[in-house]
């Protein structure tokens, strides 16, 4: 059955080149495999369409004799992922098309994503203290690092890089293989000389040319003031190296000790302070150890069981400001009272208190 190139691109026959071209460029961003969206039939459909209704000469075939001209009939079409498609005669080039729309498809069309290298993730114990005023750590790992002798390059110090001869300083190979849609071609890495086009004269002696050796590093975590128990924090490039390519991140994932005592609530700290019953009904003065020291405060006369004191700006620090230190009331009650404690008792009983 033949094809309607022209509503499969949704154009009239009169349709200018410019149209033609803005039509597929929509169509193509719409179906290409590697999206949400993708549809690999259709996606070849379009292309197949565009092969000739985007080149004048069997545009001008297509209009006289219809799919049944040379070169669309059965000869099926190849992609090969950068150069465009062809088959039995017919043959274009699709950057000029994708050049906008790299981002969009990956990053396939003509352009080689530079390696990177692994993540890495640790864990971390920090003490309670420590994750509300932030502190400073050294952790020491053993990874894949960038060589220092020779900085990444794999050459001897003082030698030269020289052109690759396994893909002619291209940094890539291709591979076809035919199949029943025709021709397949594949782009990939090449993996003598690691995608960069160059291997060095005189490998470096202390990676034997690898770029990367596997060292301890000593690396510096800036712990930030507030952080909770859970969060993670990311280094940028600490991870492990690639040669000719980017390192990868360090994930910090952090354990916060609880405090015996002290407990938090969002910016605020709470501590539970027991105090006597007779002062908490003639009030009293108490010495209360917070995170930044002691701190006296008086009890008011007739203070509540589970009642709140306010220590301002004694809590957790949040940019300018600190939360508050919250002590929290507890009344002790005697298990037992001698004969003079008990009479005084009952004689505040018959004073009705």
């Amino acid at each position: 059955m033949s094809k309607d190139y022209y509503q499969i691109l949704g154009l009239k026959k009169g349709a200018s080149k410019e149209e033609v071209k803005k039509a597929f460029r929509k169509l193509a961003a719409e179906y290409h495999p590697d999206k949400k969206t993708g549809d690999e039939a259709k996606f070849k459909e379009v292309s197949e369409a565009y092969a000739v209704l985007g080149d004048d000469k069997k545009r001008a075939e297509y209009d006289a004799y219809g799919q049944a001209f040379s070169g669309t009939g059965g000869g099926g079409f190849n992609w090969n992922g950068a150069q465009g498609f062809g088959g039995a005669g017919m043959e274009f080039d699709l950057n000029d098309i994708f050049e906008n729309f790299g981002d969009m498809f990956g990053g396939g069309f003509g352009r080689r994503e530079r390696a990177r290298g692994r993540d890495i993730s640790i864990d971390i114990e920090l003490p309670f203290k420590d994750s509300i005023f932030g502190t400073k750590r050294q952790v020491l790992l053993t990874k894949n690092n960038t060589c220092e002798h020779c900085q990444g390059s794999g050459a001897k110090s003082g030698t030269e890089l020289k052109t690759c001869e396994t893909c002619n300083g291209q940094g890539k190979l291709r591979e076809t293989r035919q199949s029943i849609m025709g021709s397949f071609t594949t782009v990939r890495e090449c993996s003598a000389c690691r995608g960069r086009g160059q291997v060095p004269k005189e490998r470096c002696g202390h990676c034997a040319g690898a770029g990367v050796k596997r060292t301890e590093q000593e690396i510096g975590i800036n712990i930030p003031a507030g952080i909770q128990s859970g969060e993670v924090i990311r280094l940028t490039g600490q991870g492990e190296a690639v040669a000719g390519g980017t390192p990868g991140d360090l994930y910090v994932k952090l354990h916060v000790n609880p405090d015996p005592e002290i407990k938090r609530e969002g910016n605020n700290l709470v501590k539970v302070l027991p105090i006597k019953l007779t002062d908490a009904l003639l009030g009293s003065s108490y010495q209360v150890e917070t995170l930044d020291g002691e701190v006296t405060i008086k009890i008011p006369a007739g203070i509540h069981h589970g009642e709140l004191l306010r220590i301002k700006d004694k809590g957790v620090p949040s940019g300018s400001r600190r939360g508050d230190f919250l002590v929290k009331i507890s009344i002790a009650t005697p298990n037992k009272l001698s004969r003079k404690a008990k009479k005084l008792v009952e004689d505040l009983r018959e004073e009705g208190i």
